[in-house]
């Protein structure tokens, strides 16, 4: 038994102002662009801390919570990285005990 994907089609909405520009529609992203958007801001996050704990270590910072703010940050961000992996591999477990 062969099972397709949902074609799900959003509403197009194209609409003119008073002047006759067209408007342009704006980019829809995708659950998987989402995804790779907040894994690359959690490494941005990362990086940052590693940078700041450097610059902490070679005595070039002056305010010690600015580290400390900028490694909660990253900690913060890759926690909520693995509930959402660690959710998604459920599920993902779920549909495959799934009896068809």
């Amino acid at each position: 038994m062969v099972m397709e994907p949902l074609q799900m089609t959003p509403v197009k909405m194209s609409a003119t102002s008073h002047l006759g520009e067209t408007i342009p529609e704006p980019e829809v992203k995708t659950f998987g662009q989402y995804m790779i958007d907040a894994l690359k801001q959690t490494n941005d996050l990362q990086k940052k801390s590693d940078a700041m704990n450097a610059a902490l270590a070679a005595g070039e910072v002056d305010d010690i919570s600015q580290v400390v703010i900028a490694g909660q940050k990253a900690e913060i961000a890759l926690q909520l990285t693995m509930q959402v992996r660690n959710r998604a591999l459920s599920a993902y477990q779920e549909l495959m005990r799934m009896q068809v």
